[in-house]
Protein backbone atom coordinates (compact mmCIF):
# COMPACT_ATOMS: atom_id res chain seq x y z
CA UNK A 1 0.00 0.00 0.00
CA UNK A 2 1.46 3.41 -0.86
CA UNK A 3 1.42 5.93 1.76
CA UNK A 4 0.87 9.54 1.12
CA UNK A 5 3.35 12.03 2.49
CA UNK A 6 1.26 14.66 4.66
CA UNK A 7 0.51 17.42 2.17
CA UNK A 8 1.76 21.41 3.45
CA UNK A 9 0.50 24.46 2.42
CA UNK A 10 4.08 25.03 0.19
CA UNK A 11 3.35 21.38 -1.46
CA UNK A 12 -0.49 21.79 -2.06
CA UNK A 13 -1.25 20.98 -6.01
CA UNK A 14 -4.06 21.77 -7.71
CA UNK A 15 -4.52 18.04 -7.56
CA UNK A 16 -3.54 17.17 -4.18
CA UNK A 17 -5.70 19.49 -2.80
CA UNK A 18 -8.81 17.06 -3.54
CA UNK A 19 -7.07 14.63 -0.72
CA UNK A 20 -7.50 16.90 2.32
CA UNK A 21 -10.76 18.56 3.88
CA UNK A 22 -12.00 21.62 5.12
CA UNK A 23 -9.85 21.29 8.47
CA UNK A 24 -7.06 20.33 7.02
CA UNK A 25 -6.85 23.82 5.41
CA UNK A 26 -7.26 25.59 8.65
CA UNK A 27 -4.50 23.89 10.25
CA UNK A 28 -1.95 23.95 7.66
CA UNK A 29 -2.88 27.52 7.40
CA UNK A 30 -2.30 28.00 10.74
CA UNK A 31 1.07 26.16 10.47
CA UNK A 32 2.08 28.53 7.40
CA UNK A 33 1.31 31.82 9.31
CA UNK A 34 5.19 31.03 11.17
CA UNK A 35 6.48 31.03 7.55
CA UNK A 36 7.95 34.80 6.27
CA UNK A 37 7.24 33.94 2.65
CA UNK A 38 3.56 33.87 3.41
CA UNK A 39 2.30 37.12 2.09
CA UNK A 40 4.59 36.56 -1.28
CA UNK A 41 2.87 33.56 -2.06
CA UNK A 42 -0.27 34.50 -0.33
CA UNK A 43 -2.26 34.38 -4.21
CA UNK A 44 -1.07 31.38 -4.97
CA UNK A 45 -2.16 29.18 -1.83
CA UNK A 46 -5.56 31.11 -2.28
CA UNK A 47 -6.02 29.77 -6.21
CA UNK A 48 -5.00 26.51 -5.27
CA UNK A 49 -7.35 25.94 -2.81
CA UNK A 50 -10.37 27.85 -4.63
CA UNK A 51 -10.00 24.96 -7.17
CA UNK A 52 -11.13 22.47 -4.80
CA UNK A 53 -13.21 24.62 -2.03
CA UNK A 54 -15.62 27.08 -2.19
CA UNK A 55 -14.13 29.84 -0.06
CA UNK A 56 -15.94 32.74 1.55
CA UNK A 57 -15.15 36.01 3.71
CA UNK A 58 -17.82 36.42 6.40
CA UNK A 59 -18.13 39.64 6.80
CA UNK A 60 -20.73 40.04 9.55
CA UNK A 61 -19.80 37.97 12.40
CA UNK A 62 -23.16 36.82 13.96
CA UNK A 63 -24.20 33.61 15.39
CA UNK A 64 -27.12 33.48 12.86
CA UNK A 65 -25.21 34.54 10.14
CA UNK A 66 -22.70 31.43 11.00
CA UNK A 67 -25.59 29.21 11.57
CA UNK A 68 -26.50 29.87 7.91
CA UNK A 69 -23.16 28.79 6.68
CA UNK A 70 -23.06 25.41 8.97
CA UNK A 71 -26.37 24.73 7.97
CA UNK A 72 -25.16 25.08 3.91
CA UNK A 73 -22.05 22.78 4.97
CA UNK A 74 -19.41 25.26 5.37
CA UNK A 75 -16.54 25.14 8.02
CA UNK A 76 -15.71 28.52 9.70
CA UNK A 77 -12.66 29.39 11.09
CA UNK A 78 -10.44 32.37 10.65
CA UNK A 79 -6.62 32.94 9.04
CA UNK A 80 -3.89 35.52 8.48
CA UNK A 81 -4.10 36.58 4.91
CA UNK A 82 -0.63 38.94 4.98
CA UNK A 83 -1.57 41.28 7.82
CA UNK A 84 -1.64 40.43 11.80
CA UNK A 85 -4.79 40.40 12.40
CA UNK A 86 -7.22 37.11 11.26
CA UNK A 87 -9.75 36.83 8.84
CA UNK A 88 -13.07 34.81 9.35
CA UNK A 89 -13.96 32.43 6.53
CA UNK A 90 -16.36 30.13 5.66
CA UNK A 91 -14.72 26.99 3.54
CA UNK A 92 -16.60 24.04 2.18
CA UNK A 93 -15.27 21.04 -0.47
CA UNK A 94 -16.38 21.22 -3.54
CA UNK A 95 -18.78 18.12 -4.50
CA UNK A 96 -18.65 16.44 -7.61
CA UNK A 97 -21.95 15.62 -8.54
CA UNK A 98 -22.06 15.77 -12.34
CA UNK A 99 -19.96 14.92 -15.05
CA UNK A 100 -18.97 18.77 -15.47
CA UNK A 101 -16.95 18.57 -12.51
CA UNK A 102 -14.98 15.89 -13.38
CA UNK A 103 -11.53 17.26 -13.76
CA UNK A 104 -7.72 15.48 -14.65
CA UNK A 105 -7.02 16.91 -11.16
CA UNK A 106 -10.06 15.06 -9.62
CA UNK A 107 -10.53 11.99 -11.31
CA UNK A 108 -7.69 10.51 -9.24
CA UNK A 109 -9.34 11.36 -6.17
CA UNK A 110 -12.73 9.86 -6.47
CA UNK A 111 -13.87 6.16 -6.31
CA UNK A 112 -14.68 4.13 -8.84
CA UNK A 113 -18.09 3.71 -6.72
CA UNK A 114 -18.05 7.35 -7.13
CA UNK A 115 -17.65 7.80 -10.40
CA UNK A 116 -20.41 5.09 -11.27
CA UNK A 117 -22.68 7.48 -9.00
CA UNK A 118 -21.69 10.41 -10.81
CA UNK A 119 -22.42 8.64 -14.15
CA UNK A 120 -25.66 7.13 -12.93
CA UNK A 121 -27.24 10.87 -12.09
CA UNK A 122 -26.36 12.16 -15.77
CA UNK A 123 -26.62 9.10 -17.63
CA UNK A 124 -29.60 8.35 -20.36
CA UNK A 125 -27.93 7.31 -23.67
CA UNK A 126 -25.03 5.49 -22.69
CA UNK A 127 -21.17 6.05 -23.18
CA UNK A 128 -21.14 7.52 -26.15
CA UNK A 129 -23.60 9.98 -25.44
CA UNK A 130 -20.91 11.63 -23.32
CA UNK A 131 -18.87 14.47 -24.58
CA UNK A 132 -15.27 13.00 -25.83
CA UNK A 133 -13.98 15.07 -23.55
CA UNK A 134 -15.22 13.94 -20.70
CA UNK A 135 -14.34 10.52 -21.86
CA UNK A 136 -11.03 11.21 -21.90
CA UNK A 137 -10.80 12.74 -18.63
CA UNK A 138 -12.25 9.50 -17.20
CA UNK A 139 -10.33 7.28 -18.98
CA UNK A 140 -6.75 9.65 -17.92
CA UNK A 141 -8.19 7.76 -14.17
CA UNK A 142 -10.26 4.60 -15.17
CA UNK A 143 -10.14 1.45 -16.45
CA UNK A 144 -13.65 1.78 -18.90
CA UNK A 145 -14.99 -1.29 -20.94
CA UNK A 146 -18.50 -1.36 -21.95
CA UNK A 147 -21.23 -4.70 -23.25
CA UNK A 148 -24.49 -4.10 -24.71
CA UNK A 149 -26.28 -7.34 -24.41
CA UNK A 150 -30.10 -8.77 -23.86
CA UNK A 151 -30.99 -8.75 -19.93
CA UNK A 152 -30.50 -12.56 -19.77
CA UNK A 153 -27.29 -12.53 -21.40
CA UNK A 154 -25.67 -10.10 -19.79
CA UNK A 155 -26.18 -11.84 -16.14
CA UNK A 156 -24.98 -15.12 -17.18
CA UNK A 157 -23.23 -17.04 -14.78
CA UNK A 158 -19.43 -17.17 -15.53
CA UNK A 159 -20.11 -14.36 -18.05
CA UNK A 160 -18.28 -11.24 -18.81
CA UNK A 161 -20.65 -9.52 -16.07
CA UNK A 162 -19.29 -12.18 -13.49
CA UNK A 163 -15.82 -11.62 -14.18
CA UNK A 164 -15.72 -8.25 -14.43
CA UNK A 165 -17.21 -8.19 -10.92
CA UNK A 166 -14.58 -10.27 -9.72
CA UNK A 167 -11.85 -8.44 -10.78
CA UNK A 168 -12.95 -5.50 -8.94
CA UNK A 169 -15.04 -3.77 -11.51
CA UNK A 170 -18.14 -1.54 -9.88
CA UNK A 171 -20.73 -1.64 -12.92
CA UNK A 172 -23.48 0.65 -14.31
CA UNK A 173 -26.39 -0.62 -16.30
CA UNK A 174 -28.46 1.15 -18.22
CA UNK A 175 -31.82 0.28 -20.06
CA UNK A 176 -32.13 0.02 -23.59
CA UNK A 177 -35.62 -1.47 -23.84
CA UNK A 178 -34.64 -5.51 -23.82
CA UNK A 179 -31.29 -5.25 -23.69
CA UNK A 180 -28.73 -3.25 -21.02
CA UNK A 181 -25.28 -1.64 -21.90
CA UNK A 182 -23.12 -1.95 -18.69
CA UNK A 183 -20.36 0.26 -18.27
CA UNK A 184 -17.45 -1.54 -16.24
CA UNK A 185 -15.15 1.10 -14.29
CA UNK A 186 -12.05 0.09 -12.52
CA UNK A 187 -9.15 2.58 -10.89
CA UNK A 188 -5.99 2.89 -12.55
CA UNK A 189 -2.71 2.09 -10.36
CA UNK A 190 -1.10 5.05 -9.49
CA UNK A 191 2.37 5.65 -11.51
CA UNK A 192 5.03 7.32 -9.83
CA UNK A 193 6.29 10.26 -11.77
CA UNK A 194 9.98 9.56 -12.39
CA UNK A 195 11.70 13.25 -11.95
CA UNK A 196 13.36 14.33 -15.23
CA UNK A 197 17.54 15.11 -14.70
CA UNK A 198 18.14 18.23 -16.86
CA UNK A 199 21.86 18.12 -18.12
CA UNK A 200 24.47 19.62 -16.05
CA UNK A 201 25.32 23.14 -17.68
CA UNK A 202 28.64 23.80 -19.02
CA UNK A 203 31.03 25.81 -16.79
CA UNK A 204 31.82 28.27 -19.71
CA UNK A 205 28.47 29.10 -21.60
CA UNK A 206 30.19 31.72 -23.37
CA UNK A 207 32.03 32.48 -26.41
CA UNK A 208 35.57 31.71 -26.84
CA UNK A 209 38.01 33.15 -29.36
CA UNK A 210 40.02 30.21 -29.42
CA UNK A 211 36.84 27.85 -29.81
CA UNK A 212 37.30 28.38 -34.16
CA UNK A 213 40.89 27.69 -33.95
CA UNK A 214 40.73 24.55 -31.88
CA UNK A 215 37.58 23.02 -33.98
CA UNK A 216 39.98 23.72 -37.01
CA UNK A 217 42.96 21.91 -35.23
CA UNK A 218 40.71 18.90 -34.38
CA UNK A 219 39.14 18.91 -37.74
CA UNK A 220 42.79 18.22 -39.14
CA UNK A 221 43.73 15.12 -36.77
CA UNK A 222 40.46 14.23 -37.28
CA UNK A 223 40.90 13.84 -41.53
CA UNK A 224 44.50 12.89 -41.05
CA UNK A 225 43.08 9.64 -38.69
CA UNK A 226 40.83 8.48 -41.06
CA UNK A 227 43.36 8.57 -43.69
CA UNK A 228 45.97 6.81 -42.10
CA UNK A 229 42.88 3.73 -40.98
CA UNK A 230 41.60 3.77 -44.62
CA UNK A 231 45.58 2.78 -45.12
CA UNK A 232 45.48 -0.13 -42.78
CA UNK A 233 41.95 -1.09 -43.94
CA UNK A 234 43.55 -1.39 -47.43
CA UNK A 235 46.49 -3.28 -45.82
CA UNK A 236 44.52 -5.82 -43.67
CA UNK A 237 41.95 -9.18 -44.41
CA UNK A 238 39.35 -9.70 -42.42
CA UNK A 239 38.14 -12.70 -42.07
CA UNK A 240 34.94 -12.02 -40.43
CA UNK A 241 33.99 -9.19 -43.80
CA UNK A 242 34.09 -12.96 -45.85
CA UNK A 243 30.66 -14.13 -46.03
CA UNK A 244 28.72 -16.15 -48.68
CA UNK A 245 28.38 -13.38 -50.97
CA UNK A 246 32.58 -13.26 -51.45
CA UNK A 247 31.34 -16.60 -53.16
CA UNK A 248 28.69 -15.07 -55.33
CA UNK A 249 29.50 -15.46 -59.29
CA UNK A 250 27.70 -13.28 -61.76
CA UNK A 251 27.38 -14.48 -65.28
CA UNK A 252 26.72 -11.73 -68.20
CA UNK A 253 26.10 -14.59 -70.90
CA UNK A 254 22.22 -14.37 -71.79
CA UNK A 255 20.42 -17.37 -71.67
CA UNK A 256 20.70 -18.04 -75.26
CA UNK A 257 24.33 -18.11 -75.20
CA UNK A 258 24.62 -20.93 -72.31
CA UNK A 259 22.14 -23.40 -74.27
CA UNK A 260 24.09 -23.11 -76.95
CA UNK A 261 27.35 -23.64 -75.61
CA UNK A 262 25.52 -26.93 -73.77
CA UNK A 263 24.62 -28.41 -77.32
CA UNK A 264 28.28 -27.97 -78.21
CA UNK A 265 29.57 -29.80 -75.29
CA UNK A 266 26.56 -32.71 -75.92
CA UNK A 267 28.03 -33.10 -79.97
CA UNK A 268 31.67 -32.92 -78.31
CA UNK A 269 30.98 -35.84 -76.12
CA UNK A 270 29.31 -37.64 -78.57
CA UNK A 271 32.65 -38.36 -80.78
CA UNK A 272 33.96 -40.04 -77.81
Amino acid sequence: MKIKKAVTLKTLTKSNVWDIQENDVFRMWEAAEKDADLKDNLRRYTDIIRTAFEVEEVKVDKPEVIKKYEDRGFKIGSIKLGGDEKTKIAIKKRAIMHVTDLSYENIRHISASKLIEVLERNFGGGWESLPQSIQDIIESGFDISTNTLPADRLHKPGGMYDKKKADGYEVLEIPKGTWIEAIFAKEKPDVEEKPIVQPLESDNDGYDDNDDDNDDEDMERGLSQREDDSDDDDDAFDDDKLTEESYRTTYETSPDELNYEAEEISEDEGDY
